[in-house]
């Protein structure tokens, strides 16, 4: 593997870094877990057993630090103590499902931190009152009032199992409005629960071959039903695609083995090409969860003695050694090592294969990196990689009715930009450009398959560069850049940002975020329909733009305002003004309201001058501005043409405008050419943009969590009472079970959520409060007293 500059040493030559995200206790557990798994066995001498202990709390504690070590130690004793003599179904002590637990958790938050560490320490003691009889005034004496509640929620969020009944029959899935309402509930209070619950259940799901092949379907089932789409919605997507494939293996162990060996055909350096055929079987294959009782052949017509459940587990690649480089190694290392003392079974082997592949295309990248000088000096770059979830691709292929070729973002590379914690958005972000240029030049990109998230961010925010190109091995390989800021903001999730809180990470608000679109952030997979750029509907996308709408020149690296002069044959040809004194990069890279208004009023000037001097023929112009003509072409991106009419890298990205931003740009174009200062439209969008305060600002990120899980839940009911209509039964006997008869408000300011029976008004809440006959304003509005309630409301009494 190619050696790399460390994160502190920059790179002698190109003055670059190559950083590698390591959290300081991502691995706290990772030694531990097997010394303390042999401690609890209590197979040796009482004397050993308690230094085995010691080394390795001893060896937490040296690489987590001695703030982590005291609790973890505590912790990992204490549940040493609660849970001796017990063992799991595979053989294993209990206290190592408990050390795995915080491991994953170690994987999942922060690196520092109180709240952080105290997540850990619960995730190790997450059973020891429901399994082990501890009361949880032990736990609060030993570890704290916050882990005591954490455990107490956990404990709680186990309702959700009650909630899905699976009896094995055709009425399918009933459900328990109350039960799963208080799980609910319970999360919006501490999201951390749902961590320590999700940690839980992958490891379970990680050893699930011990249970007998009946349960663990039904498992399996429940996990991709629930846990995976709350995983979803919280935005863990590391940890939901290893949760969905560890499903689909038990769930559907043919497709998954034979899925399994076809990317290892594709990506295998001894079959790069001809590699094309469709896998029908496949595509027209019936959802996992539309299957019924009669589908249970399907399940075991494998050779039991050829493939085992345990083989197809072990062919899912747990997230974090996609994560870690030294982890993939040693995973590589320790695979065709235990392939040569034993034959391993062809599918782990396949998935070898796949990882392999990955690891040629990230030191592919990392080389060409290394040797270009392209991209700022001084900048971070971070590589990662990840390969997508087989179930994904499954799901792709049927939605789109394409054969596994076709699943363009099966495997992917990051690239991060250090941008300083933001300080140096707009350098980084002219680097990202630049880094797109090299992974062009070093790999053909596939037409059609280029995303500008960027310029053009996704409606939940999310802000990237995808690319899809032919690999070093000649099948599909998407890369995606981005900066530090763009990242953070895409990879945590709801629940990772009240980590957040205490760490100093300036990261941008959550409330921000629109809640119906946290999913169109998810961190590696890209799910644009396929299509031919130049179809119909491109060209209907297209002719709606008008003269003076904004747009991005995009040379190399530079980034340069520019305006639509003229919009030509449909859409198919645009003539630009471009202002070659205007760097865009700044535009691109902050978004804020305030400052996007000076943004407008410089495209609106720009606008105006092409206007006033009646230029209308590419090359027109001066010293600092020219008109350029710009043509649709295959890859569904503007390229610039020279003076004999031939296609040239620089290309133009159209900026998409919200109704609002629309609204306010087209005011300020108003304003410029009439000759009126903008004040108002700044004094307008300044008044209605003041920054909440701290306790706001907290207040509404648990609204936006309440909403979401909300929403949440109404979608799961929806799956349920469908799938059941599907099955020809009935929604279900109970009324309540699919409508809540309940709904949940939260009172402003103090952010106390509030259950009132369904039908409630704003006068029953006041009357709620003790302030019967007081106004009361709803989500900001002031409503009359007969107003009904709705889920999510915000309500606010006035005294």
């Amino acid at each position: 593997m190619l050696g790399l500059a460390q994160k502190n040493s920059p790179f002698p030559i190109f003055f670059c870094k190559f950083r590698r995200n390591r959290p300081k206790f991502s691995c706290l557990l990772d030694h531990a877990n097997v010394i303390a798994a042999a401690a609890a066995a209590g197979k040796a001498h009482g004397a050993v057993t308690s230094a085995i202990t010691h080394v390795a709390v001893t060896a937490v504690a040296i690489a987590s630090g001695a703030c982590l070590s005291t609790k973890v130690q505590k912790a990992i004793a204490f549940a040493k103590r609660a849970h001796h003599g017990q063992f799991r179904k595979t053989g294993d002590p209990y206290l190592t499902h408990c050390i795995h637990t915080g491991r994953i958790l170690a994987m999942l938050i922060p690196s520092s931190g109180k709240r952080a560490v105290d997540t850990v320490v619960a995730g190790i003691l997450h059973d020891v009152v429901d399994d082990a009889c501890e009361s949880l005034g032990s736990i609060e004496e030993e570890f704290g009032d916050e882990v005591a509640k954490l455990v107490a929620g956990v404990s709680r969020l186990s309702y959700i199992n009650q909630c899905c009944i699976m009896d094995g029959s055709d009425s399918g899935t009933g459900w328990r409005a109350n039960d799963l309402r208080v799980m609910l509930l319970g999360m919006v209070d501490d999201p951390r629960v749902v961590l320590i619950k999700l940690a839980d259940r992958l490891h379970n799901m990680r050893t699930i071959y011990a249970l007998p092949p009946a349960k663990a379907r039904a498992v399996a089932q429940e996990t991709l039903l629930i846990w995976c789409s709350l995983a979803s919605r919280l935005g863990l997507w590391a940890l939901k695609a290893e949760l969905e494939d560890l499903c689909f293996a038990v769930l559907q162990p043919q497709i998954f083995r034979k899925m399994r060996a076809d990317l290892a055909s594709m990506w295998s350096p001894r079959n790069r090409v001809g590699y094309s055929r469709r896998i029908t079987t496949i595509v027209s294959s019936p959802p996992l969860d539309e299957r019924t009782a009669s589908d249970d052949e399907s399940f075991t017509t494998f050779d039991e003695h050829v493939l085992s459940m345990k083989d197809l587990l072990e062919a899912v690649v747990p997230f974090d050694i996609l994560s870690d480089r030294r982890k993939r190694t040693k995973f590589l290392h320790d695979l065709a090592k235990s392939s040569e003392a034993q034959k391993k079974a062809k599918v782990v082997q396949d998935a070898g294969i796949a990882l392999t592949s990955l690891v040629a295309c990230e030191e592919a990248l990392e080389k060409e990196l290394l040797i270009s000088t392209s991209y700022i000096p001084g900048m971070e770059v971070t590589l990662s990689s990840r390969l997508k979830s087989l179930y994904s691709i499954f799901s792709k292929m049927r939605r789109k009715d394409v054969g596994i070729h076709k699943v363009y973002d099966a495997r992917a590379l990051r690239v991060v930009v250090g941008d300083k914690n933001g300080t140096l958005h707009g350098p980084a972000i002219q680097c990202c450009y630049s880094l797109l240029d090299i992974v062009h030049r070093l790999w053909i990109p596939i037409d059609g398959e280029f995303d500008d998230y960027i310029v053009n961010p996704k409606p939940s925010g999310y802000q990237s560069l995808h690319t899809a190109v032919q690999g070093p091995d000649g099948s599909a390989l998407e890369v995606q850049i981005r900066t530090q800021k763009m990242h953070e903001y895409a990879e945590h999730g709801l629940a990772a940002h009240w980590l957040y809180k205490e760490t100093g990470n300036k990261l941008q608000s959550i409330s921000s975020m629109d809640e119906s679109d946290i999913e169109a952030s998810s961190s590696l997979s890209k799910d644009t329909d396929d299509h031919n750029p130049l179809d119909t509907d491109l060209f209907q996308k297209y002719s709606s733009l008008k003269m003076g709408h904004p747009v991005i020149r995009v040379e190399g690296s530079n980034l340069l305002a520019a305006v639509i002069i003229r919009v030509e044959k449909g859409g198919r040809e645009l003539l630009v003004a471009v202002s070659f004194g205007l760097a865009a990069s700044e535009v691109v890279a902050d978004r804020r309201p305030s400052f996007q208004i000076k943004c407008w009023e410089a495209y609106a000037r720009l606008y105006k001058k092409a206007s006033d001097e009646w230029w209308c023929q590419p090359g027109h112009g001066d010293w600092c501005t020219c008109l350029e003509k710009y043509t649709l072409c295959r890859d569904g991106m503007y390229h610039k043409q020279d003076q004999f009419g031939r296609l040239l890298p620089t290309f133009i990205q159209i900026t998409h405008l919200t109704e609002e931003e629309e609204s306010e740009y087209w005011a300020v174009v108003s304003a410029v050419f009439e000759g009126k200062p903008v004040d108002s439209v700044v004094s307008r969008r300044s008044s209605d943009s003041v920054a909440p305060t701290s306790m706001e600002a907290s207040i509404n990120n648990k609204v936006r969590l309440l909403r979401t899980m909300l929403r949440w839940e109404e979608q799961l009911r929806s799956e349920a009472s469908l799938r059941q209509s599907k099955l020809g039964g009935k929604a279900n006997g109970n009324p309540d079970s699919v409508v809540p008869g309940e709904v949940v408000i939260v009172c402003w300011p103090n952010g106390e959520i509030m259950r009132l029976r369904s039908g409630s008004t704003a006068a029953d809440a006041a009357m709620k409060v003790g302030l019967e006959g007081k106004l009361v304003l709803v989500n900001g509005q002031l409503v009359l007293p007969n107003t009904e309630l709705k889920d999510g409301d915000i309500v606010e009494v006035r005294v």
